[in-house]
């Protein structure tokens, strides 16, 4: 059995560069990744307050808002929310 010292060299030698996408370029050590971890972190991020605490455990609510909301609702007169303004900003292009 032949074997082509051409082929040997060209599997070390791409080995070699395949070895080096796994390390850091400014320190040269090995780099580990974390996959996974922006999905972890986007969903953290979503996140408002996983333990939140309240001074009263039941929220106050007034019965007389309620009853007349339902009853607009029933009759079809339900406010219209109100409209919020547009903050003006500076929008950037580039070309």
């Amino acid at each position: 059995m032949n074997i082509d010292p051409k082929k040997v060299a060209f599997v070390l030698g791409a080995s070699a560069m395949l070895g080096a996408c796994a390390t850091d370029p400014k320190t040269g050590d090995f780099v580990q990744y974390e996959f996974g971890d922006a999905v972890k972190q986007t969903m953290m991020a979503q996140v408002v307050d996983p333990d939140p605490e309240y001074e009263t455990l039941v929220p106050e609510s007034s019965g007389e808002h309620s009853s007349a909301a339902i009853k607009r609702y029933r009759e079809g007169n339900v406010k219209e929310p109100r409209r919020q303004g547009v903050t003006s900003g500076s929008g950037g292009g580039g070309s």
